[in-house]
């Protein structure tokens, strides 16, 4: 029965979360998404022999071949939408209309695989889309300081750099949450 009250629809934003080949893009999305996530993985096979460089993730079986999707609820007004990009390049060709209409970007960086993320910095730059650059923290990787990542990467110095556990729902809330902030404090230095 209708009360006569019409519920506000909530504002939907769309986020990315890009990076290389293995840095937990599809663990990052299912760690924070309230709903069961929407994966398109699928078994490596042979013929990704001399495409897909395993150096570093030698354990790894499978890869999205298409995006994961994942949604969070805020409140009543407010739905982040999460699409996981595809991280190998023969897949590049979806990254154009996931990222349409997307409000920000998070960037997952694996020390172990650091050039891997160079091609995500460079299409958000490219297209002007604010994003922070996580560090997934991987039990086997080496650590580095900000200072020495920031380098490594070349980041311009008002792009956030935050640590991560992708695994850990709260370490991955604490990413998108710098992420807003990000993109809150960009358009506010727009405004003055």
């Amino acid at each position: 029965m209708d009360s006569g009250r019409s519920r506000p629809v909530p504002t939907a934003i769309k986020i990315l979360v890009a990076g290389g080949f293995g840095a937990g893009k599809t663990t990052l999305v299912g760690a924070v998404s309230e709903i069961r996530p929407l994966q398109t993985e699928e078994s490596l096979t042979a013929a990704g022999i001399g495409t897909d460089d395993l150096t570093g993730v030698e354990r790894k079986s499978t890869t999205t071949v298409a995006m994961d999707f994942g949604r969070i609820t805020i409140g009543q007004d407010v739905v982040l939408y999460l699409f996981g990009t595809p991280g190998q390049d023969r897949f590049w060709f979806l990254w154009d209309e996931l990222a349409l209409g997307a409000l920000g970007a998070v960037v997952l960086a694996d020390t172990r695989r650091l050039a891997d993320c160079f091609p995500s910095i460079d299409y958000f730059e490219r297209r002007g889309t604010p994003f922070v650059v996580a560090v997934n923290c991987f039990d086997d990787a080496s650590s580095y300081t900000e200072a020495e990542v920031r380098e490594a990467l070349d980041l311009d110095a008002h792009v956030p750099l935050l640590l991560c556990d992708a695994r850990d729902r709260e370490s991955s809330k604490a990413v998108l949450i710098g992420l807003v902030e990000h993109v809150l404090a960009l358009s506010t230095s727009r405004v003055r």
